[in-house]
C-alpha cells in the first residue's frame, strides 16, 4: 500500500513537471514570434508583405488565446507558425 502511494505521488509530480515544460516552451515561442513580427513591422512588412504580415498577426493572436486557456501545445504550434510567417515576410520585404 505504501509503495502504491509513492508511485502515485511520483506520477503526479511528473505530470506537473511536464505541464510546466509545455508552459515555458509555449511562452518562449510566443516571445520569439512577437520579436519576429515586430521586426517585420519595422521593415514595413505590412505594406511590402501584407499576406505574411496578416498571417503572422492572426497566428500570434490565436496562440495567445490558446495560451490564455492553458492549452500550451496548440499555443506553441500556433506561435511557431506565426514566427515562420513573420520570417517569410521579412525575406519577402527585403526583396522589394
Amino acid at each position: 500500500m505504501k509503495k502504491m502511494g509513492s508511485v502515485l505521488v511520483i506520477l503526479v509530480l511528473f505530470s506537473f513537471l511536464l505541464s510546466g515544460c509545455s508552459y515555458f516552451a509555449a511562452k518562449s515561442e510566443i516571445t520569439a514570434a512577437e520579436k519576429s513580427l515586430a521586426q517585420l513591422k519595422a521593415a514595413g512588412g505590412d505594406k511590402k508583405a501584407p499576406y505574411e504580415y496578416c498571417s503572422a498577426e492572426k497566428f500570434l493572436e490565436a496562440s495567445r488565446i490558446e495560451f490564455g486557456q492553458n492549452d500550451f501545445k496548440p499555443a506553441k504550434e500556433l506561435a511557431s507558425r506565426a514566427k515562420s510567417a513573420a520570417e517569410a515576410g521579412l525575406a519577402e520585404s527585403k526583396k522589394k
